[in-house]
């Protein structure tokens, strides 16, 4: 209990007591232990506050004190930071509020070297004559406990003359407050700012700016943080580098984490990025609510846990890292599995933890990553921890809770040593706690703290430079005209650049915000709960783009569920060869795969669509990758092509010694006795056509493409004439023996050769209109075949090459036709019957050459009109001319006149 006189008004220096209730509520005591001491020469008290309330059932006290670590000095510095965080009963209006809001406390030991931070920064620059000359620089800490409203007490202290609560009545010489620094919740920074702003007091924060900072009013704010966009351009850096497109989130019920929410969306849906789940963790604010936030929170954590994306972004208030932990501890408790994720922490969220956590597993977080405002390390910040001790530290009010909570004792003087047998020494060193629950390394939030104060030395520093104008100040009056003018320093602060002892760069936008950028931490966990923020990489939006993002993945240790580099995906990657295509009623990063059509590829993983070849190539049989076609065409090297060639040499040769025959036995009956003329020009017209095949092997150029299918038109037009006209002439010559006839006068050679001139002369008049209107020309058909370039001869009119074909298909029509009603006429040799015969198979041939000629392709079609050329005039030779030869070779008895007389009788 306090001291009579000591709890009805503000208590003074000269109060000490070592216990007092932070509530009493009737019969009920809850107790915190305080110590306030005034033998130091420096001062440290815990200030109390009473506030007094009554009803009409019973009168009630509530004290509201706040811790406090404070430092006399010329100019001061105050801090607003929270320690610990309170968990109030609930209210349920069945008393005054007061009497009602009975609170359970949770130390937060990490947060207490955020106040040594202060602390190490102050005495430096105390120490060091060149920055503030002839001036002592002092602070002033309290705890704010995460509360709005001791958050305003603190903050009206802070006006207030010290241990006294006079808000805006300051009767020091000295501690004349120059600037406050406020963290590490941004949710409390409005608070202080509602206060602070009336008075012009520079403020800085080491949290995440709001959503809009660029107001005029903002220029006393200072954010110890980059702003907010360039942790969102990191972040999705971050992503798109391991290529994690499934990812989840969960974020703690703060504003801070709504506005993260609302403006990351949009920008990681447009860089190709979907979630599986987007859950919100509840806040906890009364005890009575822990059950039922714990059911929320529970489900939120199985969501996580059953889902199968393998990246989970979380955000949330500096505390958050608490509840996360308390949750995964449950679920162990409630042996639900736990599957390795990658957990990526904003730079707001630190790792926190209170007392009773030392022992629980940390495993969840192994091979995460967040991100972290830039630090360097600070020299001597460590060997300043070590130095700890709570029995020489005297003015140090939060450092006897802190130790007696983290290393599990009491100290000699509290009520509690008297009956614990576990007893402080104060020997205990802050180097044997696990990183759990204290780390002994500059954390970035304590970095920025760091930074702050000495921002604000050296903004003092060239503030008072720049008044001074060489004056020298009577002693007593040193620096008074820069108290006078503290409200310029936020001018000063925006302009200053320096570099902090540790090496670091310290500068601050036009929003007041600082500019740096953000570290990569990759988080390795141990078996004795310690754990090792290793830096990997960086974000520096100062930098150029292709170097705004750097980190060096071999340094990162993953979980040890996965193997490599995990991947967090709605489905595997579409491989080589095929593309995406969305699911239906599925975000859009969740797809199905399929082949690439044909002509295209997919060189890469997961790509949107197809890539279509260039026309001289074609893609590979798992279409991932453009091979270059083989121009094809019918070559003599070709064994089709020389298999072709060879056989239109031998049927030319061959022709020629039918041609050769003839005309050494011209005088020959049987030669004579069928239109010798007509023979000949027929041999002539085969020994041409088979020639002609050679204009079809061999590369096409533009003089075999005009010559190819009008030589073979005209050619051919002469040899089907002459068989009609030998048609012809044999049934005119037996017409015209009967006697009386009339066939007589048509009997001679210019009969036949009317038909073939006239037939021919048809012909080459469908040539020339074809080569005068679209003659053939030679290309490169890249469509044909998949895998080939042919290099062939374009018709030019597909209606003029038809026209030609067709003409010569009704020559050999009525050919045929002429031959097969004079197939009964008695003639020597069956000249009549192999005339038709021969017609037959040329026109079986060239019927069928229609349709297998349009079914192929390439060299094969060539090869297939070559073939038909050679065909038909093998048969026509054949049939016409074998039997001739026979008789003429080796039956020369029977190439008499009275034979073929007695033939024909």
């Amino acid at each position: 209990m306090p001291r009579p006189g000591c709890a009805d008004k503000t208590l003074g220096p000269s109060c000490k007591i070592e216990k007092h209730m932070l509530i009493m509520k009737g019969r009920n005591q809850h107790v915190i232990h305080v110590v306030f001491n005034s033998n130091s020469p420096v001062l440290s008290c815990r200030y109390m506050k009473v506030i007094r309330g009554s009803n009409s059932n019973s009168n009630i006290t509530m004290l509201i004190f706040l811790m406090e670590y404070y430092q006399s000095g010329e100019l001061t510095v105050a801090g607003i930071i929270s320690q610990t965080f309170i968990l109030y009963d609930p209210i349920k209006f069945q008393g005054h509020p007061y009497q009602e809001l009975i609170g359970e406390f949770i130390l937060l030991a990490q947060n207490y070297q955020h106040i040594l931070a202060l602390v190490f920064a102050v005495k430096e620059i105390d120490n060091n004559s060149k920055i503030l000359p002839n001036i002592t620089l002092g602070f002033d800490v309290y705890n704010n406990y995460f509360h709005p409203l001791i958050t305003c007490q603190a903050t009206l202290k802070v006006l207030s003359t010290h241990n006294q609560f006079i808000p805006n009545y300051k009767c020091d010489v000295q501690n004349h407050l120059v600037a406050v620094i406020g963290g590490p919740s941004s949710n409390i920074v409005g608070h202080i700012a509602a206060i602070l702003g009336t008075y012009k007091i520079p403020q800085f924060t080491y949290a995440s700016a709001p959503e809009m900072n660029n107001r005029t009013e903002n220029n006393f704010y200072h954010w110890m943080f980059p702003n907010e966009a360039h942790q969102y351009v990191g972040m999705i850096q971050l992503l798109l580098h391991f290529r994690w497109t499934w990812v989840g989130m969960i974020y703690h019920n703060v504003d801070s984490s709504t506005i993260f929410v609302q403006n990351m969306l949009p920008i990681l849906t447009q860089n190709g990025i979907c979630f599986e789940f987007i859950k919100n963790l509840p806040d906890v604010g009364f005890s009575n609510q822990l059950s039922e936030m714990m059911k929320k929170a529970f489900g939120v954590i199985n969501v996580a846990m059953e889902s199968t994306v393998n990246t989970v972004i979380f955000h949330g208030g500096f505390q958050a890292m608490m509840n996360l932990r308390i949750l995964f501890q449950l679920l162990q408790f409630e042996d639900v599995p736990v599957k390795s994720k990658i957990w990526i922490l904003t730079a707001d969220v630190d790792f926190t933890s209170s007392p009773v956590q030392r022992d629980w597993d940390l495993h969840f977080i192994h091979g995460s990553v967040s991100l972290a405002v830039s630090s360097k390390e600070v020299a001597g910040f460590r060997e300043f921890l070590q130095m700890r001790n709570p029995t020489l530290e005297k003015e140090d009010g939060f450092l006897r809770d802190f130790w007696q909570q983290v290393f599990a004792c009491s100290l000699p003087s509290s009520r509690e040593a008297e009956r614990d047998e576990n007893t402080c020494t104060g020997e205990e060193k802050l180097e044997t706690l696990p990183g759990s629950l204290f780390e002994m390394s500059m954390t970035a939030h304590s970095y920025s703290i760091y930074n702050a104060i000495y921002a604000v030395a050296h903004a003092l520093h060239a503030m008072h430079s720049s008044i001074a104008n060489g004056r020298t100040a009577v002693k007593g009056d040193r620096w008074k005209d820069l108290t006078q003018k503290t409200w310029q320093l936020p001018h000063f602060l925006r302009s200053a650049t320096f570099n902090s002892s540790a090496g670091g760069k310290v500068a601050f936008d036009q929003n007041g915000e600082l500019v740096c950028g953000f570290d990569i931490i990759n988080w390795i966990t141990f078996p004795n709960q310690s754990f090792l923020r290793a830096k990997v990489g960086i974000i520096d939006p100062q930098a150029p783009p292709d170097k705004l993002f750097s980190i060096s993945e071999d340094l990162i240790i993953w979980p040890r569920t996965f193997n490599q580099t995990p991947l967090s995906l709605c489905n595997d990657n579409c491989p080589p060869g095929y593309h995406k295509t969305k699911k239906e009623g599925k975000p859009f990063c969740c797809y199905d795969c399929y082949p690439c059509p044909e002509g295209q590829i997919a060189d890469q993983k997961d790509m949107d669509g197809c890539i279509q070849c260039p026309e001289s190539h074609y893609p590979n049989i798992n279409r991932d990758f453009c091979l270059p076609k083989a121009i094809t065409f019918l070559s003599y090297e070709d064994p089709l092509g020389k298999g072709l060639a060879i056989a239109a040499l031998s049927l030319s040769f061959i022709t020629v010694l039918v041609l050769g025959t003839f005309m050494k036995h011209h005088k020959t009956p049987i030669v004579k006795a069928n239109n010798r003329s007509l023979s000949y020009a027929l041999l002539v017209s085969l020994l041409l056509s088979f020639l002609c095949a050679f204009l079809f092997i061999g590369q096409p150029n533009t003089v075999t493409c005009l010559l190819q299918q009008t030589a073979f038109g005209i050619i051919f037009s002469v040899t089907v004439s002459c068989m009609l006209a030998k048609t012809i002439t044999v049934i005119l010559a037996f017409k015209a023996t009967k006697p009386g006839s009339k066939m007589r006068k048509w009997m001679g050679k210019r009969v036949a050769a009317s038909i073939v001139t006239s037939c021919s002369l048809l012909q080459v008049t469908l040539c020339t209109v074809w080569l005068g209107t679209s003659p053939p020309f030679p290309e490169y058909d890249t469509h044909s075949v998949v895998s080939e370039t042919i290099v062939q001869c374009n018709a030019g009119s597909d209606v003029m090459f038809y026209c030609v074909l067709g003409f010569m298909g009704f020559l050999a029509t009525v050919r045929f036709t002429v031959a097969f009603l004079a197939r009964n006429l008695p003639g020597s040799f069956q000249e009549t019957k192999s005339i038709t015969f021969s017609m037959l198979l040329f026109c079986s041939v060239w019927l069928s050459f229609f349709p297998t000629y349009l079914s192929t392709k390439g060299k094969y079609m060539v090869a297939v009109e070559i073939f038909s050329i050679l065909a038909s005039g093998a048969g026509l030779l054949g049939c016409v001319f074998f039997l001739k030869c026979y008789i003429i070779v080796l039956r020369p008895d029977l190439n008499k006149k009275e034979q073929i007389i007695k033939r024909m009788v």
